[in-house]
């Protein structure tokens, strides 16, 4: 059987989620507007069925909510250009590792990014 592979991704927000959602404008005191906001997020799906789980807001058999609201109100696109360099990742740990390092990578390049 094939390990499970993760994948990071990246998805692009409306700019309305910094005027309208407190929580990102907080933690995202950088931000100049000129650059666009986004969602870094990490996933063993790929990145287009994770985007297409977000804006449905999809649900899993247990009843867990898996879509960021974030995404699902304000998700535009992917943004392949941001995380195609970034090769599939053996273990969630190491996923979770290199979506805050990638997120934190875009915030210092003064995106406005959000991920969990």
């Amino acid at each position: 059987m094939a390990k499970t592979q993760y994948h990071i991704y990246v998805v692009e927000l409306s700019k309305k989620v910094f005027t309208q959602n407190t929580k990102f404008r907080a933690a995202n005191p950088q931000f100049n507007g000129v650059l666009e906001c986004l969602y870094v997020g990490m996933t063993s799906k790929t990145p287009k069925e994770r985007f297409l789980q977000h804006k449905t807001g999809y649900i899993n058999k247990k009843g867990h909510k898996l879509s960021s609201n974030i995404v699902e109100k304000y998700g535009s696109y992917l943004r392949p250009s941001l995380y195609n360099h970034i090769g599939p990742i053996a273990t969630r740990a190491e996923a979770l590792k290199m979506e805050a390092a990638l997120a934190l990578q875009l915030r210092r390049q003064r995106y406005a990014v959000w991920f969990n």
